[in-house]
């Protein structure tokens, strides 16, 4: 048995959100029509107008629907250290644990050859450009601790090398192909106030 066209359309338009399966989506889409029309008008309503009005801040590139977002625009922010995250999600946690007070760069992904993800679509010529225009002393490399997230670190720190800038990393304590999406306050506090100086590749071979 199958449902009507539209309501298969409404299944398939579902499962494009990250962990949702042929049975979760089907779940979803009944309940909307059977229990939650209200529910689904606001969501269909709000999706749109997010589709069509949330784009990136043009300082730090993170989600917002403003040219620039409330942390960028913000005055109380320490502008002498820049922490570089993977995605908003990375910022977001940060900002909910309450251990850091200065600014970002989101690099909306990481280096992955092969996804065809590389440097010019990690915005790494704007990072560079950003940190010779701007006062920041202090570069905090917060890429999570996967294969993917540790070498897009490492091109970084090659790459800013030749920057008078202190470059570090999060302590240990994060565990290996973890998420700072997903951490606890207090790890990300300990991995915070035990930042270490970054080594670069000449340095280890050396």
């Amino acid at each position: 048995m199958q449902f009507s066209p539209l309501i298969e359309e409404l299944i398939q338009a579902l499962r494009c959100l990250p962990g949702v399966g042929p049975k979760n989506a089907q779940r979803m889409a009944l309940h909307l029509l059977e229990r939650n029309r209200a529910g689904g008008n606001r969501l269909a309503s709000v999706l749109q107008r997010s589709m069509e009005q949330v784009g990136h801040c043009s300082s730090c590139r993170t989600l917002t629907e403003q040219e620039i977002c409330r942390i960028c625009s913000s005055g109380r922010r320490n502008n002498t250290v820049l922490c570089v995250v993977e995605t908003p999600a990375d910022m977001l946690a940060l900002e909910q644990s309450g251990v850091y007070d200065g600014r970002y760069f989101v690099l909306l992904g990481h280096l992955s050859p092969l996804a065809g993800i590389g440097p010019d679509d990690l915005g790494f010529n704007e990072l560079v450009e950003k940190l010779q225009n701007e006062p920041v002393e202090e570069v905090i490399l917060a890429t999570n601790p996967t294969l993917e997230g540790e070498t897009t670190a490492q091109y970084l720190v090659e790459l800013l090398s030749s920057l008078p800038l202190k470059i570090t990393h999060l302590a240990q304590g994060i565990p290996l192909g973890g998420e700072l999406e997903y951490l606890d306050g207090g790890t990300l506090s300990r991995a915070f106030s035990g930042r270490q100086g970054f080594a670069s590749v000449k340095e280890t071979n050396g």
